[in-house]
């Protein structure tokens, strides 16, 4: 499958589709090789960092492995094929949470980037990026 790849701010801003996922997920740590082995298939994002590897889980396998569920996190995929070597979509996106002060983790996989903000500021933060979009879309209004 092929995708027209998007790399320029204005038109990645333009053609995301801010979407929220169900759920509930955590950012976790861990340098226990037997729970790396058993969240390798489960983790929606791993990256290893000189303290442990760090994880992305949804709840129950957050739970299931006893990490600290203090910090949920809801998760949005911003739906535009964004190149990798495109440039100003996370700085765009950041920036416009940023200054309604709702704290964002970007990760950026191959075909989508994706956010996760804290769960209760959810909601607002797909209204903020829908609206964005909508600016990106039509900068004259």
């Amino acid at each position: 499958m092929t995708h027209d790849l998007v790399r320029e701010r204005q038109a990645m801003l333009a053609g995301m589709k801010p979407a929220l996922k169900n759920g509930r997920y955590f950012f976790c740590t861990t340098n226990d090789k037997a729970v790396l082995t058993a969240l390798s298939d489960r983790s929606l994002a791993t990256f290893r960092e000189e303290e442990g590897t760090a994880l992305v889980l949804a709840e129950d396998d957050a739970t299931l492995h006893s990490f600290d569920l203090s910090m949920p996190m809801s998760w949005i995929v911003l739906e535009v094929f964004s190149a990798l070597d495109g440039v100003g979509l996370t700085a765009g996106v950041a920036t416009a949470l940023a200054d309604e002060g709702i704290p964002c983790n970007m990760v950026a996989a191959y075909y989508h980037d994706n956010v996760f903000v804290p769960e209760p500021m959810a909601a607002r933060a797909v209204e903020i990026l829908r609206e964005v979009q909508r600016r990106a879309s039509f900068p004259e209004q």
